[in-house]
């Protein structure tokens, strides 16, 4: 691979998630000197490595979309190549009027484009409503409109509540309701455009779909120790590159200087930069942004955040011999269960079962938008509410050998109505500071490969348009594959 050309340029980057490090890693492969900055006392973001009964899990983001290639790209990058493993199976199932039943296949986030395999899912009157969705007068999206109720104009309330909103509570912890579909769900935004029949707008991409070059590989993929190594490997190959990461740094002020770069300062110390790159969440950044950006800020202060809560049991596998097949189930908020979704971990993740053969790992999820209640409980009841639940669907009646809660407070933006045209605006106002961009998962995308794709666009926007791929060279950790954190 062609040497990156030096770059004088002294590019600090604010937060040291995924999408942070993932900016460092792209600034440094472009010449620039990087500094990284965190307020913890870790990397990671919401990616975090951990243990429970010697087992090594994740206890935030266990998996990576493989058919975009970002994050994949740069876990091999730095050094993780051969960790790379994709689920042993991706089977699930969804619990819902009281049984576990296998999730419908042809949908689109949980809209179909039929109403064969749903039943036992949906009641007779559901059914029925889909096959009406074709007489129904065309419904305008506009600009952008709510999933929930563009969804349950078209084919009725019950294919929300019982799919829509399970699949897309597994990824934002939202509300479908007021969920933007531009944001969410563009593809089939774009299809709805150009159909009166939202069953025919869902036919049409798959139609596409499978017109088009088949992909190879798998969806999903993860990483041998948990996804948590992935940032761990990172910041080890920013810093073996000649970057510098620093946690325990929350910045307190970011201003510009004359005409010539930026002054940041962290605690004590007092930096100079020619470009900045805020990875912060949006709270964070809207602070950071005010003397500077203050229409971008107020935009940012308007982003909400759901909190949830993980919650991890390992169980001896012979205690564990009545669960079934498949990488776990979902959990639709309108049947009135506390947990919204259960992960096999020893089944899906191939690595986990290797590791102990005797122990079965599973994974429980709490916290929607607006729930507060679930999560003012402490970490004993809601390792009983999952067990309650987890018993009612399996039969799973034993006590875990071990179990870990993991809490994260704010954890997932919302990308409400409007989602879109609001980061059109914050990064409308942030354009007019040369040097300056953010990124993360305020904006584009939740999910491991949006963040670093938004993070490589923060610094090619603060760097300039590269002008040919050998300019970015990788950084790999030299003879490692990466930590665990532990």
């Amino acid at each position: 691979m062609t040497a990156a050309p030096t770059d004088t340029r002294h590019v600090v980057v604010i937060g040291a998630g995924i999408a942070g490090l993932a900016a460092a890693h792209r600034a440094l492969g472009r010449g620039a000197r990087v500094t990284v900055l965190e307020a913890s006392d870790r990397v990671g973001g919401k990616l975090l490595p951990g243990e429970i009964a010697g087992v090594r899990v994740d206890l935030g983001a266990e998996a990576m979309l493989a058919r975009r290639p970002e994050a994949v790209d740069l876990a091999r990058a730095t050094g993780l190549a051969d960790r790379l493993r994709p689920p042993v199976t991706t089977t699930a199932a969804i619990w819902t009027r009281g049984a576990l039943r296998p999730m419908p296949k042809g949908h689109v986030m949980g809209v179909p484009g039929t109403a064969a395999a749903l039943s036992g899912v949906l009641s007779d009157d559901g059914l029925a409503r889909i096959e009406r969705d074709a007489e129904l007068p065309r419904t305008e999206v506009g600009d952008d409109v709510a999933v929930g109720e563009y969804v349950a104009a078209r084919l009725g309330r019950e294919v929300v509540d019982r799919l829509v909103e399970p699949l897309l509570g597994g990824v934002y912890a939202g509300d479908a309701y007021r969920i933007s579909m531009r944001a969410a769900v563009p593809q089939l935004f774009q299809a709805a455009r150009g159909h009166a029949s939202l069953t025919e707008a869902v036919r049409d991409i798959q139609a596409r779909a499978a017109a088009a070059t088949p992909q190879t590989g798998p969806v999903f993929m993860g990483i041998q120790g948990g996804v948590g190594s992935l940032p761990l490997a990172v910041a080890e190959a920013v810093r073996a590159g000649g970057g510098e990461v620093r946690t325990g740094n929350p910045v307190t002020e970011l201003r510009r200087e004359a005409d010539t770069g930026w002054r940041i300062v962290a605690g004590d110390r007092v930096l100079h930069a020619d470009a900045v790159v805020v990875a912060a969440p949006a709270p964070v950044a809207a602070g950071l942004l005010g003397a500077e950006a203050p229409a971008a800020a107020a935009e940012l202060t308007a982003v909400e955040y759901a909190s949830m809560a993980l919650i991890t049991l390992a169980y001896r596998r012979s205690d564990a011999d009545r669960l079934p097949e498949g990488s776990g189930f979902l959990v639709p908020p309108v049947d009135g269960r506390t947990i919204k979704a259960a992960t096999f971990a020893s089944r899906k993740w191939g690595w986990i079962a290797d590791e102990d053969p005797g122990l079965m790992v599973l994974r429980t999820s709490v916290g929607r938008y607006g729930e507060t209640e679930i999560l003012q409980r402490d970490d004993a009841e809601l390792v009983a509410v999952s067990r309650d639940d987890l018993r009612a669907a399996t039969g799973l009646d034993a006590a875990p050998v071990a179990t870990r809660v993991t809490r994260w407070d704010d954890g997932l933006p919302q990308y409400p109505v409007g989602h879109h045209a609001r980061v059109a605006r914050v990064r409308d106002h942030i354009g007019k500071l040369p040097g300056l961009a953010v990124c993360g998962a305020a904006y584009d995308g939740v999910g491991v490969p949006a963040c670093v794709a938004s993070a490589h666009t923060a610094v090619d926007r603060v760097l300039g348009e590269p002008r040919g791929v050998e300019e970015v060279t990788a950084h790999p950790v030299p003879g490692a594959q990466g930590g665990t954190g532990e």
